[in-house]
């Protein structure tokens, strides 16, 4: 690389600095390193080559099919929401190894015939996107959402779990533009994608289907989510799906009852609720405790519109505070579960879990920031060339459903990741904590004979250490994991 350096400039406050760029080998993402080693570790990339069509000619191609991959997977894992950040991160040593197939020190020496060199370009990821974008990519992604999490289960020990709890929700993606089939959500009041997503209370993202942005939450709920409770099925023993109240509707419920999955959802006030609700609406004599009160009583509901009465819970809530007292709030819960199964105080604790899986939902847009494209042009020209065959226009509502699919992967590898880390720390680690606690961290890469040296802040030696000896211990190296249960820390 030599030894060139170039001045930039000295800053004002202290004339003794001076900033110079230097052509060494730094990295201040060296965290794809690690996320390489678990990505291989579960098993993805090797999921996403058995799920995924590379429908490119493999004489014309520079870049294989499995780097560009990790390159998409490992930018949106460090942060690197957008496409053109790939031209910023092109010869970044960390990444260029993280992502490359070559052994050795191949991968940061020059090229060799057709051999890339660095990262691909931002006109190569947008294509792979393309690619992706497919109706069978898009159903080979959410199978690789699944497999891969059904990869991480057989960690917890050997045969089915005893439970799983998955949470259903629909949210806001808000755009900034006119993305295609996005629409103004008046519930939300802003312009948006209006997509479902479902979550494992193990963590995981199991899925999601992206809707236009006007839609009912409850639209297109059973044809998402039957097909993941049949695989939740396989995994566990009982499998339970939360809800809100946009939720609960005549098929979905049936369909519940028929696949035996237990369920419980906020279920909306009306008319005849509200009456069965009245008489346990008074409070009862004697001045209140200053730290409120919950009451529970049993209720047997039929809608017009179901097949059956069903179980229903009435939450009764006594406010803390100033005259908290004198107006009692209440909500219902509908239920599969008979009061023999679980309670009221149990069903309102499992019910409360959910709260849980809504923070994760907004952590992962904090952490992933899905970026949406709102292109439909079709390619005019290729290399600075114009191209003969014109390609056909980008279909951009599929394409910004692959680019969801692909976050929730991104998001559930930091997960993983997270988990390792708390373990060792004996202490909760976000998505966000982690990235910046681990992955975000300068480093420097050394070249010696056939030999790669990347050299860490000793401060954070011993974090990456415990990582590091969490992986060993929960995912093996050779082989698929192996069904061990996982570490308890002391």
């Amino acid at each position: 690389m030599g030894d060139s350096q170039v001045t930039l400039f000295q800053p004002n406050f202290n004339r003794s600095v001076h900033v110079e760029a230097r052509a060494d080998r730094l990295s201040a993402d060296r965290g794809a390193i690690l996320l390489r080693e678990l990505m291989d570790r579960l098993g993805l990339t090797r999921l996403l080559l058995e799920h995924l069509e590379d429908p490119r000619d493999a004489g014309l191609v520079t870049h294989p099919f499995e780097e560009l991959l990790r390159t998409q997977l490992l930018l949106l894992a460090q942060g690197w929401s957008r496409a053109s950040d790939v031209a910023l991160l092109g010869r970044d040593p960390a990444f260029r190894l993280a992502i490359s197939k070559r052994r050795s020190d191949h991968a940061l020496r020059e090229a060799d015939g057709r051999e890339p060199e660095g990262l691909c370009s931002q006109a190569t990821l947008s294509r792979l996107l393309a690619m992706l974008s497919s109706a069978e990519n898009r159903d080979g992604l959410r199978n690789v959402l699944l497999d891969a999490a059904e990869r991480r289960y057989r960690t917890y020990g050997a045969g089915r779990l005893a439970e799983l709890t998955l949470d259903m929700d629909s949210l806001p993606l808000v755009v900034h533009g006119h993305q295609a089939e996005s629409d103004y959500n008046g519930h939300y009041k802003t312009r948006c994608y209006h997509p479902l997503v479902v979550r494992s209370d193990r963590g995981d993202y199991l899925g999601a289907r992206l809707r236009p942005g006007n839609v009912h939450t409850a639209d297109g709920g059973l044809d998402f989510v039957l097909p993941i409770l049949r695989w939740a099925k396989r995994q566990a023993e009982r499998v339970w799906l939360r809800i809100d109240a946009g939720f609960p509707e005549p098929n979905l419920l049936a369909a519940l009852d028929t696949e035996k999955v237990d369920y419980v959802a906020r279920l909306r006030g009306n008319t005849k609720l509200n009456k069965l609700a009245a008489p346990h609406l008074r409070r009862p004599p004697g001045r209140p405790p200053l730290e409120g009160r919950t009451w529970l009583h049993e209720l047997s509901y039929g809608a017009k519109s179901w097949d059956r009465e069903r179980r229903v819970v009435l939450v009764v809530i006594e406010r803390p505070g100033e005259q908290g007292h004198l107006f009692l709030d209440h909500f219902f819960l509908l239920t599969s579960a008979t009061k023999a199964e679980m309670d009221g105080e149990a069903l309102l604790e499992h019910y409360r879990q959910r709260g849980t899986a809504e923070a994760d939902f907004g952590a992962w847009q904090n952490a992933l920031e899905p970026a949406l494209s709102s292109t439909t042009r079709p390619k005019t020209h290729y290399r600075e060339q114009e191209v003969q065959v014109r390609s056909e226009a980008v279909d951009a509502f599929a394409n910004n459903e692959a680019r969801l699919l692909l976050s929730l992967l991104a998001a559930n590898l930091l997960h993983a990741g997270a988990e390792l880390c708390s373990r060792a720390e004996r202490k909760a680690f976000s998505r966000q904590r982690f990235r910046r606690a681990v992955l975000k961290a300068s480093s420097r890469v050394l070249l010696g004979k056939g030999c790669v040296t990347v050299v860490l802040d000793a401060a954070r030696a011993a974090l990456w250490t415990g990582v590091w000896t969490e992986l060993q211990r929960t995912y093996p190296a050779r082989g698929s994991p192996g069904a061990r249960a996982l570490p308890t820390p002391a």
